[in-house]
């Protein structure tokens, strides 16, 4: 009976704190898992879907994605190692992903064409589409993003 009665309680915890990250406007996940299987897998389907028309099948970007073009916006940047996209923090990855390139990420009157996928998907695809994003990337890509992400989560602790 007190096993049984432990793993229920558990159970509840991990719902309960589950449930309190959803309430505070998040997601139960709060990184990107490049070694986690199963959010790659899905994340793979998501990303063709919802971002493989501007970021390439191949996470290639448009060409010559650093030059603006002719309305004055940039072409969609690769996610594979030629972009920069591993020079940001999860956070960051997510917050654009979730509600578009706007400030406080980008600097005011700033404009894209990368939409706000925040009514489109759940939190947890966009988790997923940015863990496959991660697992496509070279050791050396992963562990400078990582450095990263721990010094923007530190910041973000002390704030």
């Amino acid at each position: 009976m007190k096993p049984f009665f432990l793993l229920v309680a558990g159970g509840l915890i991990v719902l309960a704190l589950g449930a309190l990250a959803l309430w505070r406007g998040g997601s139960a996940l709060d990184r990107a898992d490049p070694e986690n299987a199963v959010q790659v897998a899905r994340g793979r389907v998501a990303y063709a879907q919802h971002c493989a028309s501007c970021h390439g099948d191949s996470l290639q970007g448009q060409p010559n994605w650093r030059q603006r073009k002719a309305d004055g916006k940039l072409p969609a940047p690769p996610h594979d190692d030629t972009g920069h996209t591993w020079h940001h923090a999860d956070q960051q990855l997510f917050r654009i992903t979730k509600d578009g390139v706007k400030p406080p990420l980008a600097p005011e009157g700033y404009e894209s064409d990368m939409p706000a996928f925040g009514d489109v998907i759940s939190d947890e695809e966009i988790w997923e589409v940015l863990s496959f994003i991660k697992s496509t990337w070279a050791e050396k890509s992963r562990a400078y993003q990582e450095r990263i992400d721990q010094a923007f989560r530190k910041q973000a602790k002390q704030e």
